[in-house]
């Protein structure tokens, strides 16, 4: 697959997927609040029939050995036992859903309904994706070889 049909099916995706959020409610800052302080059961429910399209999904997928569409990798399904960074993370990841009243995927949809705060939670993001990065490559990169000290160089005997 091309590089430009490979563009276009995933903005075509992202499309459908927005327009999924919107028409679902799931970027409605109304419905999560509902849903986050439990006078409404309807989020939940729409993330329970997800989990199962997705469980359903995977199982197919495994299955039958496929191939991702838009990179033509094979798929694999590494086993991970939890660690400390993954509660770390959801704990960070639930803290900011409720302040917010948004997770990432609908920040852009928000925007596009004119929830005019979400550009806020749109930095926040950016920045938190920005600042995880940065640390990343901090602890990744090898150390600088350390460069000859004067009397002990080769060059100078």
């Amino acid at each position: 697959m091309t590089t430009t049909r490979r563009r276009t099916a995933g903005a075509a995706i992202g499309v459908v997927f927005g327009v999924v959020l919107c028409w679902s409610g799931m970027s409605s800052p109304v419905v999560i609040r509902q849903a986050l302080l439990f006078q409404s059961s309807y989020l939940y429910l729409f993330f329970a029939s997800a989990v199962g399209t997705a469980t359903l999904g995977l199982w197919l997928l495994r299955r039958h050995e496929r191939r991702a569409l838009l990179a033509n990798t094979k798929l694999t399904w590494p086993r991970e036992r939890p660690e400390r960074r993954h509660v770390v993370g959801a704990f960070i990841f639930g803290v900011g859903w409720g302040v917010a009243d948004a997770c990432p995927g609908p920040i852009a949809t928000q925007i596009g309904m004119g929830v005019w705060w979400a550009v806020f939670t749109l930095i926040g993001v950016v920045g938190g994706v920005y600042y995880f990065l940065r640390q990343s490559s901090v602890e990744t990169e090898p150390a600088a070889a350390p460069s000859p000290s004067p009397s002990t160089s080769p060059a100078r005997a």
